[in-house]
């Protein structure tokens, strides 16, 4: 039997070479305007065309003042200065004349000659004279009162603080997600090249499976893998198409025989891998197997529960017949749903992440157990849990049909060959899964 660590290598040898594969196909330009480039990831470095901030702006809505000028404010002897030009967001910049204080609103350009900001509420009177209902300067005559001396620079955001024009804003492999746009936006960046997807053929197998939503006569269920694969293979920068094949061997080959033509129905072009579910086992009608194993998919039982039984290879199939076959890599899971997604977790979550260039890892930690477990000797177990007040794991039952009990799960708890029974207090190794 495989150990789990051995079956993580091979997995990792079988998809590697797809790291090469994406740069041989290259990348693709996408416009930000259109919503696309959310969640891919950069090909190339993109530097910063402007200088962020583009100009030195306010930080407070208060007043723009020349420091030299308040050297001598104090309580009971403030300084007192003629109100100036009123600077709001969007204005131009304009001159601050000797002996007056300009007021100035978050974000407005600092007035020429000022060099330092008095936030509203330190200025007496502390509000903006006669600003407001139309009125965009303060009345002839204005003059507020500084009781402190003010440093230069202060509260004012130098131009280039953020970034400077020519220096690198986000480097290639970064994923685009709202802060990465939002920093592409404000520097003006329209477009940016990333990298091609992978894509994937998620084929799950039964012939009790039905889509959900249709009806279902005695003994059939509704597919679940197709929904919950599917969405952990997007998650990871993957293009998806799916298909559903019954106990049929000629319709699993003929499956993957479409996702390796130029064009399979609802991708973009020829599938990179396939991942199976369902049909792995020992049993009667284990189909995935019947099909695949003669193309070159070996199939082992590996030290794991739940997830014992899987598939992996490289499959030579000849999508129109009597030409030379096509290899594609296939990666195949049980079909319980539970087992599924273990097996995604433990084995190929980690290898897709690195190819799109994401954290390949979930966040991790050693808690304490919130009561008695008890493991196979003989097995690395995965089981589903969840913290308690105190922050320690309460870990669910170890069915693999329990996929209610996984959706509500926050953390995987990992008991690794050789483990037992562990009391209550001991320190187990947990992998968040709820972010």
């Amino acid at each position: 039997m495989r150990s789990y660590v051995e079956h993580q290598r091979a997995v990792h040898a079988l998809l590697d070479p797809l790291a090469s594969r994406l740069g041989a196909t290259g990348s693709e330009r996408l416009e930000l305007s259109a919503g696309s480039a959310r969640g891919r990831v950069l090909a190339e470095d993109v530097r910063s065309p402007v200088d962020l901030p583009g100009f030195d702006n306010s930080q407070m809505d208060g007043y723009a003042v020349r420091s030299a000028e308040l050297a001598s404010a104090r309580p009971g002897a403030p300084v007192r200065l003629d109100v100036g030009r009123t600077s709001a967001a969007g204005d131009a910049p304009v001159a601050l004349e000797p002996g007056t204080a300009s007021p100035v609103m978050t974000g407005a350009a600092i007035p020429q000659g000022a060099d330092a900001v008095v936030p509203i509420e330190a200025v007496d009177p502390p509000a903006f004279l006669g600003l407001g209902s139309g009125r965009h300067d303060s009345p002839t005559g204005s003059v507020v009162g500084f009781t402190s001396a003010v440093e230069p620079g202060t509260f004012i955001r130098r131009a280039g603080s953020d970034i400077g024009a020519g220096s690198l804003l986000l480097s290639a492999g970064t994923r685009l997600g709202p802060a990465q746009l939002g920093s592409l936006a404000a520097a003006g960046v329209t477009d940016v090249l990333v990298r091609r997807p992978l894509r994937v053929l998620l084929l799950s197998t039964g012939h009790e499976l039905r889509p959900p939503g249709q009806p279902l006569r005695p003994g059939q269920i509704h597919d679940a893998n197709t929904a919950m694969i599917g969405a952990a293979l997007r998650e990871c920068g993957v293009e998806v198409s799916e298909a559903l094949a019954p106990d049929d061997a000629a319709s699993v080959r003929a499956a993957v025989a479409a996702s390796v033509r130029v064009a399979p129905s609802g991708a973009a072009g020829p599938a990179d891998f396939v991942v199976t579910t369902g049909g792995v086992s020992a049993g009667a009608f284990e189909v995935v197997r019947e099909a695949l194993a003669p193309l070159g998919v070996e199939f082992v039982k590996v030290a794991i529960q739940p997830g014992g039984p899987q598939g992996l290879g490289i499959a030579a199939i000849d999508p129109d017949g009597g030409g030379a076959p096509i290899e594609i890599p296939v990666v195949s899971f049980p079909g319980n749903p539970v087992s599924a997604l273990v097996s995604f977790e433990l084995f190929l979550r980690p290898v897709l992440r690195e190819l799109a260039g994401l954290a390949p890892d979930r966040a991790r930690a050693r808690l304490r157990l919130a009561h008695d477990v008890t493991s196979p000797l003989d097995k690395h177990q995965v089981r589903r849990g969840v913290l308690d007040g105190d922050g320690d794991v309460e870990v669910g039952a170890p069915s693999s049909h329990l996929l209610h009990a996984y959706a509500n799960a926050t953390v995987l708890v990992h008991l690794p060959v050789g483990v037992g029974d562990l009391p209550a207090g001991a320190h187990v190794d947990v992998w968040r899964i709820d972010d």
